[in-house]
This record gives structure tokens, sequence and C-alpha cells, in this order.
């Protein structure tokens, strides 16, 4: 079962408070990530689609560009100084364990990194060169090495996992075993990322959704108060407002 394909864009213009329609994709879409890098706009990928799109506020036009070398599903992906990079899912044929990176001033993709690990489903955010993927589930490829925890496919907890594309380094952060890493949402703002989830301890439950914030700079967990709303497939996002609108 696949969310419905939409091909309609609209834009907000927060000054005159006003939605506006905009020129449509040149292909319906769904599952697909919405980016934004260098002032314009990409829209990568999709159900059984490897095709890519690139928006042009001034043209007011969708352009096709180089598209994914496969088709993905359950695939996270990012802007990260000012390249796009895409990671996990899967690939028609198999789990997909390529980091691909998509270069804007060349149009093209390239395998970034191959990781030892299989990972679907995360949330993808970057701070400079430092990419964060949030939840999911993560499936190590390779043995452990002694001493050091796996985490398994199957586990439902909250983990923050960091990748930096200049090293080349993963780190494993630290994780909320209380907390479930599906089905979230998230945004970074200021020095941390912030997250809604659901305590796992309890029943299934609107309820029983948790507003969290991960440091990004501590390693550390906060807890806010409840989320005041209830229903489903909400989104956060984070806005910095001037001081007089």
């Amino acid at each position: 079962m696949t969310s419905q394909e939409i091909s309609v864009a609209h834009c907000y213009n927060p000054s005159k408070n006003e939605w506006n329609h905009v020129a449509p994709l040149n292909q319906k879409r769904s599952n697909f990530k919405l980016l934004a890098v260098s002032g314009k706009l990409y829209a990568v990928g999709g159900h059984c689609l490897s095709t890519v799109e690139c928006y042009s506020p001034e043209q007011d036009w969708w352009m096709c560009v180089a598209s994914l070398p496969d088709p993905l599903a359950e695939f996270s992906a990012c802007e990260c100084q000012g390249m796009i990079y895409v990671m996990g899912g899967y690939t028609s044929r198999d789990r997909n364990t390529n980091v691909l990176r998509y270069c804007p001033t060349s149009d093209t993709w390239s395998v970034f990194h191959s990781c030892s690990a299989h990972v679907r489903k995360q949330q993808m955010l970057s701070v400079e060169d430092t990419i964060y993927l949030v939840g999911g589930y993560t499936h190590e490829l390779e043995p452990a090495e002694t001493g050091r925890r796996r985490l398994s496919q199957t586990e439902d907890m909250l983990t923050v996992q960091s990748y930096n594309v200049q090293t080349g380094e993963w780190l494993q952060l630290k994780e909320n075993t209380s907390k479930s890493g599906l089905n979230l949402t998230c945004t970074l703002h200021n020095d941390g990322i912030y997250i809604m989830s659901r305590d796992v301890s309890l029943p299934t439950s609107l309820e029983h959704r948790v507003f969290l914030k991960y440091n990004i700079f501590s390693d550390a967990w906060e807890a806010f108060r409840r989320f005041p709303a209830l229903g489903q497939n909400m989104l956060l996002c984070s806005l910095y407002l001037p001081n007089v609108l």
C-alpha cells in the first residue's frame, strides 16, 4: 500500500500570509523526498521511481535532472554542504548499503561510501559536515566487534547515529530505549534535534506521544511537556521569526 501520488505544488508567503499555486511536478510521486539546496527544491525518487526533478523559484518551473542509479524504497535523504545524500532503503533486487551523493553543479550521482549496516526509515538532518540519522531500523551486515553492542533489526528504540562526510566516520550516539524510533517526526533547531515520538513502554495511543530534544553537542536527551495536539501524520518544522513582523 503506497501513499497517494501527487504532482501539485504550493508556495506559502509568510509576509503576506498567502498560499499560491506554483508549477506542478512533471511526474506524480509518492513517498519521495523534497529537499532545499542552494535556493532550489529537489524532488528525489518516490515509489518505484528513480527520477529527480529540480524546481527554480525564479522560473517557476520543474526540470528533470540526473536520476538515482536505482529506484529506492524506504530510503532517507538530506542536504549537506550543498550536496544531496541518500542512504538506506531497498532497490528492486537487494538492500541499498551505499551512501549516494548528488552534485548539483555537475548534475551527477556517485557512490560516496559503502556501509557495513543497512538502514531504513530514518529521518536525516545535517549540521555543517555531519549528517544525523534519527530513528528507523538498523541491521548490521558484519559481525560485531568484541564487546561492542549491535542493534537488531527488530528492536524499536529511538536511536541517533552520525555520519561525517569529510572523515567517513560513523558513530552510534546515545539511545533512548523507552521511546519509539518509528513513525516519528523531527526538526533541527539551534543546538538540538526536536523529536515527536511515543513511549513504547505504554500501549499504543495518541495520548502517549512524547516531545524530546537530542542535544547534538552534549549527546544528551531532554524531555518536554507532552505535545498538546492529537492527530496523525503530523510534522515538525523550525522557523526563525523576526522581532517585528
